[in-house]
C-alpha cells in the first residue's frame, strides 16, 4: 500500500470515547495501534466512565454541545455538530489519509476528504439506524435513514467487519467494499502462572470475556455450571448483565494484557448470544480466545461461525451448551492471532495516495429530509 506519513483516525460518535471500557472503544485502540496515527479526532477522549487503556497518538477531543430539554426532536443535530467540530479539528491537521469509524449523523471523514483530498475509508460496525432503532430512540427516522444512505454510498471504500455487513452495504449501492473482520492485541497470556494464581490447577475453567451486554448469553453460565459439577466459571469484564453462583469468579474489567492471562487459563470460551442478537457483529471475544488457543463453544449469530474455524464448536442459539463445552474438556486448540496490524493492512490495501473528491465543502446528507 502506499506510504501515508500522516493517517488520521476519527472517531465522531459521542458515545464512543477512545478511552472507554466498552468493546467499542477497545476497537478504536486497537485500531489506532496499528493504523499509528498523527492524532485521534473525537467527540469525546474520554466520558464519566474514566479512562481505560491507552494509546500511543495524541487525542484530540472536541466535546459534545449542550441541547435543551425541551427542543428533544432535534437533539440529533449535537451529533451533527460534533462531526463537524471533528472534521473541522481534522482538516487544520493536513492528513493523508483519512480512517473514520461510521456513526449515524457523522460526515466529518466526507469533509475531510473533500476538503484535503486525502483517501477516505469508512469502517462500519453496525447499519446505524437499525441499530438506533433496536437500542435506543431515532427521533427522525425519514432524516436519519437519507443521511445513512448518503454517506455511505459517497465513502471511496467501506470496510464491513462481517460478511452480513457487506452484503448490506453491496445492497446499498457502495462502491469498494471491504470485508474485514476484527483483530485482537497479540499479547502472549500466562496460562499455568494465571490458573496457579487464582487457585484453579486442576479445575475445569469454562470462561466468558466480554461487557455483558443482554443479548451476550452470560446468563446462561449459571445454568451450565449446575450441569458441569466439575467446572468453575470465569467471567472477565463488566455490564448490565450480573451473573452469581458458588463457583463463578469474576475478574471485573482488566487490561488487555490481563485479559490476554484469563483467557489462556480458560479451558473453553462461550459466545452463547441469545436468538435476539443483531446478525452484523464480528465478536473480539472469538479473536480473544483463538488468539491464546483456548477452544471456543459459541452460537451461530453474526461472523462465529466464520471465526471459530475448526478451533470449537458452534451450537444454535437456543441450543444446550454442555455436551459441546465437555466435549472440549483436556484439549486446546491451535493459537490463531489475527492483530490490527492484519486489519489495517487489509483495508488499505490498494489505497491511492490520493482520490477525486466528488462533493463540496458545504454540502450535507440527507438534505431535505429533516423535520
Amino acid at each position: 500500500m502506499p506510504p501515508f506519513d500522516r493517517p488520521l483516525l476519527l472517531v465522531p460518535a459521542p458515545g464512543i470515547p477512545v478511552l472507554g471500557p466498552s468493546g467499542a472503544s477497545a476497537h478504536v485502540r486497537g485500531v489506532a495501534g496499528a493504523l499509528r496515527p498523527v492524532a485521534i479526532v473525537a467527540a469525546r477522549g474520554e466520558d464519566h466512565r474514566g479512562a481505560h487503556g491507552a494509546v500511543d497518538a495524541p487525542i484530540v477531543s472536541v466535546g459534545v454541545p449542550g441541547w435543551p430539554a425541551w427542543l428533544d426532536r432535534y437533539r440529533e443535530y449535537t451529533e451533527v455538530w460534533a462531526a463537524r467540530r471533528v472534521a473541522r479539528a481534522a482538516v487544520r491537521l493536513a492528513p493523508t489519509l483519512v480512517w473514520e469509524r461510521h456513526t449515524l449523523f457523522s460526515d466529518a471523514g466526507w469533509k475531510v476528504h473533500a476538503a484535503t483530498g486525502a483517501p477516505w475509508i469508512l469502517e462500519v460496525n453496525a447499519p446505524p439506524v437499525a441499530e438506533r432503532l433496536r437500542y435506543e430512540t431515532v427521533r427522525q427516522r425519514g432524516w436519519a435513514e437519507a443521511w445513512e444512505r448518503d454517506v455511505l454510498t459517497a465513502a471511496p471504500r467501506v470496510i464491513a467487519v462481517s460478511a452480513w455487513l457487506a452484503d448490506w452495504l453491496r445492497g446499498l449501492g457502495c462502491r469498494d467494499v471491504r470485508h474485514v473482520p476484527n483483530g485482537v492485541a497479540p499479547h502472549v497470556g500466562d496460562r499455568e502462572g494465571t490458573r496457579r494464581a487464582l487457585g484453579l490447577q486442576d479445575r475445569f475453567v469454562v470462561g466468558f470475556l466480554g461487557s455483558m451486554k443482554p443479548w451476550h448469553g452470560v446468563e446462561r453460565l449459571p445454568a451450565l455450571l449446575d450441569a458441569l459439577p466439575d467446572a468453575v466459571g470465569l467471567v472477565v469484564g463488566d455490564g448490565p448483565v450480573r451473573v452469581a453462583h458458588p463457583r463463578i469468579v469474576h475478574a471485573g474489567h482488566v487490561s488487555e494484557a490481563r485479559a490476554a492471562d484469563l483467557v489462556a487459563a480458560m479451558d473453553v470460551g462461550l459466545a452463547p448470544y441469545g436468538p435476539d442478537a443483531p446478525p452484523w457483529f464480528c465478536p473480539l471475544k472469538i479473536l480473544a480466545y483463538r488468539a491464546q488457543g483456548t477452544p471456543v463453544v459459541a452460537t451461530d449469530v453474526g461472523d462465529c461461525r466464520l471465526l471459530v474455524g475448526n478451533a470449537g464448536t458452534i451450537v444454535g442459539p437456543s441450543d444446550a451448551l454442555v455436551d459441546a463445552v465437555r466435549a472440549w474438556q483436556g484439549h486446546r486448540a491451535a493459537p490463531n492471532s489475527r492483530t490490527w496490524d492484519h486489519v489495517v493492512t487489509e483495508a488499505c490495501a490498494d489505497t491511492p495516495a490520493t482520490t477525486s473528491v466528488t462533493v463540496r465543502w458545504g454540502s450535507a446528507p440527507g438534505a431535505g429530509a429533516a423535520g
